[in-house]
């Protein structure tokens, strides 16, 4: 588990992030930069907070959506419909290096802490919007989620099976791949401010986070004038230099897959699994065979079934692995956090939750820093930290049961 001190961590130490996020594209990018030590101050409505603080809480437990995208941030109630709110968001942006909303495109400046609002409280500041579907375009006014984003960007059809409907996925992979967008431009802008004394307005959006995730795959699509081969297979290259990312089943049923590049690879691998001789006694010994041919590759797809359906999903890995050919058993979600290097490297671990008298299974960090390692919080009762910062900016414990009183906070 990891340590609970509450010294100074991670590479972000003295970064001040003041956030009017909800769900999870407008969240993780702060909750990341907590984990690597920033100081992040999460607005609430004081009548509730978050809505997302009631999503999907199971029996004895917190929510696992709010717990995983608002670990280790403080929680502030403010009402930002009144004046007295407004001016306390204001004192707070004066002293922050960062701040981030992902409100509807327009509220922000409608309730007055739109970017040419707050840039004149804060020049330096770095101010992040996160939206659907981007600042333009004819339906940038209009709300977003993660599975609009997926039906847009593409991904449907990255794992797609012909003949099947495209489907969005389960994953939040918008949200996520956004999340991690606005985090990467946050602080390439705090880069900039800290360096000339500018801050500037970061836009980021789900929709344009999964173009981006769609990497070469696009490219090669938008090149060819043509969508990609979907399926069991990712045929790649050209006639003299083929490539083959597969999935297929072993006697139980247990999916595998190997992924590899050139003639010689194949030859490697296919003699590793101990099928070349049947593969090239069927005219398949040079892959390359199959890059124009769609009846040769659906033939060698049938084939290659067929022979790793005669043995067990550990041993083909085990061979393949030993000719030095990328291949992984494909995993379930729970496979994936406990699979062993996913252990070995923290990237699953262990959080005490002391109020529910458990220890639970996490994510951990994604980044290993040799000298200032990151540490992994847990989420904020609602309003937990509103004394200590409102004491910060100079108000009294009178001052602030007042402010509690006329439910400013």
């Amino acid at each position: 588990m990891p340590d609970d001190t509450t010294e100074p961590h991670g590479p972000l130490q003295g970064v001040k992030v003041v956030a009017c996020s909800t769900a999870q594209a407008g969240t993780v990018p702060y909750m990341l930069m907590a984990d690597l030590g920033a100081e992040v101050i999460k607005i609430e409505a004081p009548d509730g907070g978050d809505n997302s603080r009631g999503s999907t809480v199971l029996p004895g437990l917190p929510s696992t959506y709010f717990e995983t995208n608002n670990r280790g941030v403080k929680s502030l109630t403010l009402n930002l419909k009144t004046q007295d709110g407004r001016e306390i968001l204001r004192k707070l942006v004066a002293q922050a290096d960062i701040f981030g909303q992902n409100f509807r495109p327009g509220a922000a400046e409608k309730n007055g802490f739109g970017y040419d609002e707050l840039r004149k409280v804060n020049p330096k500041l770095v101010y992040v919007s996160v939206s659907g579907y981007g600042p333009k375009g004819p339906h940038a006014a209009l709300p977003g989620t993660d599975s609009m984003a997926q039906a847009l960007g593409g991904i449907a059809q990255a794992y797609s099976t012909p003949g099947q409907n495209l489907r969005t996925g389960i994953v939040s992979v918008a949200d996520e791949t956004c999340a991690i967008l606005a985090f990467g431009g946050a602080l390439a802008a705090l880069t900039h401010a800290r360096t000339t004394g500018i801050g500037q307005k970061v836009d980021c959006s789900l929709l344009g986070g999964q173009i981006r995730l769609m990497g070469w795959t696009l490219t090669t699509a938008m090149w060819r004038n043509r969508d990609p081969v979907t399926g069991q297979a990712r045929i790649t290259g050209t006639q003299e230099r083929p490539g083959l990312s597969a999935s297929f089943n072993d006697r139980d049923g247990k999916p595998l897959v190997f992924q590899l590049s050139g003639a010689r690879k194949w030859r490697e691998a296919m003699e590793a699994l101990g099928f070349y001789q049947s593969l090239e006694g069927a005219g398949f010994g040079d892959l390359g065979v199959i890059i124009s041919s769609d009846d040769k590759r659906t033939t060698l797809l049938r084939m290659l079934d067929e022979l790793f359906a005669t043995g067990p999903r550990e041993d083909w890995v085990d061979r393949l692995r030993a000719a030095d050919i990328v291949a992984a058993p494909i995993n379930t979600l729970l496979e994936a956090a406990d699979d062993p290097d996913v252990l070995a490297n923290g990237y699953v671990t262990e959080v005490d939750y002391p109020d529910y008298g458990k220890t639970l299974k996490v994510h951990g960090s994604p980044w290993h820093f040799s000298e200032t390692p990151a540490h992994i919080g847990v989420a904020p009762k609602l309003a937990a930290d509103n004394a200590e910062i409102l004491g910060r900016l100079g108000y009294t414990a009178t001052q602030i049961e007042d402010l509690r009183e006329r439910k400013i906070i």
